[in-house]
């Protein structure tokens, strides 16, 4: 597999929802593991994943290399390429609430609520990983339909037909 050299502080597109799936997995482990044993350090943890994602897809990113370099080229799954911008998009709202839930937690000591924002992203990241439903990508093309976001920022999120005539 070659990598398309791209500037540091981009994001992939397309991406290989194999690959988004599977970070969203250890987003829920480490959400999970934060919550139940009560280790609010790991809210850092899994901010600095989501801002890194954001700012570079998985180049900054533990998570994200380990994923894209090491268990998504083991399996047999042949990739699936989604576009980029939603996907960056839905790492963007995961990088807003683990922020938040870093600041409740660890900034004001407030660990209940730093929980409760990371159960969201636990939410969030299971309906990805599990049933591959990007709530960030929803959102993303409900603001494309209503304007917010504009085409051009995704032309291939606003024009479907392109995505079935490449399943044809």
């Amino acid at each position: 597999m070659t990598d398309i050299p791209r500037p540091l502080f981009s994001f992939p597109n397309p991406v290989n929802e194999i690959s988004a799936r599977l970070v969203a997995a250890g987003v829920v482990l480490m959400c999970l593991a934060a919550i139940v044993f009560d280790q609010p350090w790991i809210t850092a943890v899994i901010a600095y994943g989501f801002v890194a994602r954001v700012l570079t897809g998985p180049t900054l990113s533990p998570l994200g290399q380990l994923v894209t370099r090491v268990i998504t080229p083991r399996l047999s799954v042949a990739p699936k390429f989604v576009p980029g911008p939603p996907k960056r998009f839905a790492q963007g709202m995961g990088a807003v609430m683990s922020v938040t839930a870093c600041i409740l937690a660890l900034g004001l000591g407030l660990r209940g609520a730093g929980y409760i924002v990371l159960g969201l992203v636990v939410i969030a990241a299971t309906l990805e990983s599990v049933f591959a439903v990007c709530l960030g990508c929803r959102i993303f093309s409900a603001l494309m339909r209503i304007g917010i976001v504009p085409t051009s920022v995704c032309e291939e999120c606003a024009d479907v037909s392109k995505r079935f005539a490449q399943v044809a």
